[in-house]
């Protein structure tokens, strides 16, 4: 049991529930710290409890049968990932991998507290597939995104999302190609572009945003 059931409060549908489901998720509930780079899943690794972040970020990426990453989503403090939902639901294993992008600290529900939650309380179903239906609804938008937006624009927007405090990211080629499921030198070519225009600055495993101002118009063109 944890000695700190304030954890609810991070989740906003766990937020003012009953008394009764409170003590039920604060005696079932385990509190877990795990370092950055940890691999939380993995394909073919059946789902063995419900995580829920109070910290940290997990990168929930897939990789293709032609061997190609991408990013699928986030889950960031707040949240519970969908594709672990999807398993215990499903019985099924998981299809993607979960890394921890940053130290993470976490609570955890066993598959058995999970299906007994799931079975007693309406208002813990309400909240898992509250959360399920919007993060279903987030890749939807990545797949519309993959499919359908220009390529410039969506560099573009993952340069202003992924900038730091001095606009300069961290990161090669290969890892923002992962980020927007596409090929290296689909990539490459894009920031070489930029870099003619004098938008970016390239370095080796550094892109520095020198015209961000003209990233931004980009980011927001149709």
């Amino acid at each position: 049991m944890l000695t700190k059931p304030t954890w609810r409060a991070n989740f906003a549908g766990l937020a003012n529930i009953s008394d009764e489901v409170s003590g039920m998720l604060d005696n079932m509930a385990r509190a877990v710290s795990l370092p950055k780079g940890s691999r939380l899943f993995g394909p073919g690794k059946p789902a063995e409890s419900l995580m829920l972040l109070t910290s940290g970020t997990v990168r929930v990426q897939q990789l293709s049968e032609a061997g190609r990453e991408i990013v699928l989503y986030r889950v960031h403090a707040g949240e519970s990932c969908v594709l672990t939902t999807a398993c215990l639901l499903a019985f099924e294993d998981y299809s993607a991998e979960g890394i921890a992008e940053t130290d993470v600290e976490a609570v955890v529900i066993s598959r058995d507290d999970f299906d007994e939650l799931m079975s007693k309380s309406k208002e813990f179903r309400t909240f898992v597939f509250g959360a399920y239906s919007k993060r279903i609804t987030d890749l939807f938008l990545v797949i519309e995104e993959i499919a359908f937006k220009r390529m410039d624009i969506r560099v573009a927007q993952k340069l202003l999302e992924l900038k730091g405090d001095q606009g300069v990211l961290h990161l090669t080629h290969q890892q923002l190609a992962v980020e927007l499921g596409t090929a290296r030198e689909v990539i490459s070519r894009q920031l070489k572009e930029f870099e003619r225009r004098g938008w970016v600055g390239l370095g080796r495993g550094v892109i520095e945003l020198c015209d961000t101002q003209a990233i931004s118009r980009l980011a927001k063109a149709d």
